[in-house]
This record gives structure tokens, sequence and C-alpha cells, in this order.
């Protein structure tokens, strides 16, 4: 079984509730859905890396010596091969988070699913993606199965300059509608680089105050820019 990956390498963990923790990620290369912010445009609106047979993927991520390993896209829930490479992760000890948008379900290991569903602020202009990507990301059947069968967490990306009532509510609807706890909601700015999450950052910190969710930085933008391996 064979993968398309973008890249694999080792740094910080920089969202969620494992910030900080040396992972692997894993990044796998193609995604369903088209996010006008997409901070990883070579795995998504212009796939990119070899195709490469699972067993060499898991042999690379051992070499690395480090027992956190995010797989990561893209949306790597879409493709057959993350089967056996997460079965095959799981096997070796690892602890595995899963990074997805939640319109896949899939039976399979993972310790943390972090899902990141998409807001209306993600949809993009490209007339041949628009509606598709719409269709897709307001299909909350797999989000609901997921969330019913793994550990979880959930990002939103959020930018307070533009109708931040109008995400508030959207937030609120998707929660009301799979059943989610503001517990297990993570906020993170929307921007690519420290100075601007820096000052989105602050304007929804009451906010998520208010709210009950937790705000979390993008801690390897601070570490090293918006740079790829990193």
């Amino acid at each position: 079984m064979n993968l398309r990956i973008a890249e694999i390498f080792t740094s910080i963990q920089g969202e969620g509730e494992r910030l900080g923790v040396p992972s692997v990620f894993v990044r796998v290369s193609g995604c369903n859905l088209r996010c006008r912010w997409c901070d990883t445009p070579y795995a998504s609106w212009n796939p990119e890396g070899p195709v490469r047979p699972v067993s060499d993927i898991l042999d690379e991520v051992a070499a690395a010596g480090v027992r956190d390993v995010v797989v990561t896209g893209g949306e790597p829930m879409l493709f057959d091969g993350i089967e056996p490479l997460l079965h095959g992760l799981a096997a070796h000890g690892h602890f595995v988070t899963v990074e997805t948008a939640g319109t896949v379900y899939r039976d399979v290991p993972i310790d943390l699913l972090s899902v990141s569903p998409k807001l209306a602020n993600s949809t993009p202009d490209d007339p041949d993606w628009r509606e598709r990507h719409e269709a897709t990301r307001s299909d909350l059947n797999p989000l609901r199965q997921l969330l019913a069968q793994y550990r979880y967490q959930l990002k939103f990306v959020v930018d307070p300059d533009v109708d931040l009532a109008g995400q508030d509510a959207e937030i609120s609807r998707l929660l009301e509608s799979v059943g989610a706890l503001a517990s297990k909601v993570m906020i993170m700015a929307e921007g690519t680089d420290s100075e601007t999450l820096h000052r989105r950052g602050r304007a929804l910190a009451l906010w998520c105050i208010e709210r009950g969710y937790r705000l979390t930085p993008r801690f390897h933008v601070d570490l090293f820019g918006n740079t790829r391996g990193t």
C-alpha cells in the first residue's frame, strides 16, 4: 500500500493539547477541500510529493526516535493507505495524532483526533471548487461518527477582523449539531505570521473566556516562521 507524501519532518507540536511535544510530522498530500486560507497548498491545491510504500514511511518515522507522530495533510483520512500506516505506527508504540477536517470516517487506531471543521470563512472563490467545498464541509455525519469513537479536540480557525459574531454563531450551531463540548474547542487565530497571530489572538481572548473555549497559539510559527518542514 502506498501514500503520496508531501514531507516528513521532526519538530515541536505548535497547536492544541499536545503543544510543545517533540513530534514527527507525516504530511499526506491530497485533500477533498480547498480552503481559501490554506497554509499548506502543496498538500491540497497543488499536491506534491512522491508516492511511497507505507513500509518506507514507517521506517523513516522509526529512525527519528520520537514517540509522538502527527499524521496530517491535506486530508489523510481520504486514502486507503492511511489504514496500514496508522496500524503500523500503533504497533510500534507511537502516540498518534491525526489532523483531519472531519469529512471522512475510518475505523483506525488513533490516540488523539485533532479535528478542524471548516467554517464559511474557508470557502474559496474558485468556481471549480466552491460548490464541492461547501457540500463536503457541510456534511456533518462523518464528524459525528469520528467524535463518538475517538478522543478528540476541535480546532477552529477564526478571524476576529471579519464578522466574529457570524463565526461565533456558526461554531455554536456546529457544536450543538454534533454534540461536542465547549471544553474540547481550541480556537486558533487565522494568520501565517507572528504579528498577525498575536494581534488577532489578543482580540479573541475575551471571547474565548466568555465561551469557555481554549485559545491555542501556532507556536511553530513563533519559533520558525511560516516555513515548510517545521
